[in-house]
C-alpha cells in the first residue's frame, strides 16, 4: 500500500518514469480483467489502453480514505468496462482464465509428458466453458475472488454493490460453477468410454 502511494505521489508529481512502473506493476492484472469481459485478445489490448488513459486522465481524484489504490484500479477499469458493454450492446464474458491458471500452476517438470500437458489444457477449456454458462453477476464475482485474489470489502467496491452481496454472488456463483462442471463430467464420461472401446 505504501508503495502505492509513493508511486501515485510521484505519478501525480510528473514524474514519467513514476507512470512506467504503474504500467508495469498493473498492465497484467487489467488486461487479465478486461479479457474476462471480453474473451477477445485484441479488444482486451484496445481496453486495456482505454482504462490507462482513463486512470491518467483520473489520478487526481484518487482518495485513499475511499480504499485502496489497487482497489481503485479495479473499479476505473471496471467502470469503464460496464460502459463499453452498454455502448456495445455485447455479453460481457470474462473470457480465458488460462493466463491466471498458469500463473497459479506449479511449472510443469521435465518428467511431465505430453498426455500432462494436453489433460491440463482440456480442464483450463472446461473450466472456462463453465464460467461462461454463469451469469455476468456471479462470474464476475467469483472471478474478482478467486482469480484475482480480492477481498470482500474490495469486490464490494469495485461491484459498488454491498459485501453481502458479494459474498451471496460469491457462494451462488461458486455453487453453480461445481453444478456446471459435475453435468459437463458426466456428459464428457460415456462419450469417452465410448471411444476408448
Amino acid at each position: 500500500m505504501d508503495q502505492d502511494l509513493e508511486l501515485l505521489r510521484r505519478c501525480l508529481a510528473g514524474e514519467n518514469s513514476a507512470w512506467e512502473d504503474l504500467l508495469k506493476v498493473y498492465t497484467r492484472k487489467i488486461y487479465n480483467l478486461c479479457y474476462r469481459f471480453t474473451g477477445r485478445t485484441e479488444e482486451a489490448e484496445d481496453l486495456t489502453q482505454e482504462v490507462f488513459i482513463k486512470i491518467f486522465q483520473t489520478l487526481k481524484s484518487f482518495d485513499s480514505a475511499q480504499g485502496s489504490f489497487s482497489t481503485w484500479l479495479h473499479r476505473v477499469a471496471r467502470n469503464h468496462l460496464v460502459d463499453h458493454y452498454r455502448r456495445t450492446k455485447k455479453d460481457r464474458m470474462t473470457g480465458s482464465i488460462e493466463d491466471d491458471l498458469e500463473v497459479i500452476e506449479e511449472k510443469p517438470g521435465a518428467t511431465t509428458g505430453p498426455v500432462a500437458h494436453v489433460e491440463a489444457r482440456e480442464r483450463k477449456e472446461q473450466l472456462q466453458r463453465a464460467l461462461d454458462r454463469l451469469s455476468p453477476d456471479l462470474r464476475e464475482a467469483v472471478v474478482l475472488r478467486d482469480l484475482h485474489d480480492l477481498d470482500y470489502l474490495e469486490i464490494s467496491q469495485v461491484l459498488g454493490v454491498p459485501q453481502g452481496t458479494v459474498k451471496s454472488r460469491i457462494n451462488r456463483g461458486r455453487l453453480e460453477l461445481a453444478r456446471v462442471l459435475k453435468r459437463m463430467e458426466g456428459m464428457r464420461g460415456p462419450a469417452e468410454a465410448g471411444s476408448e472401446q
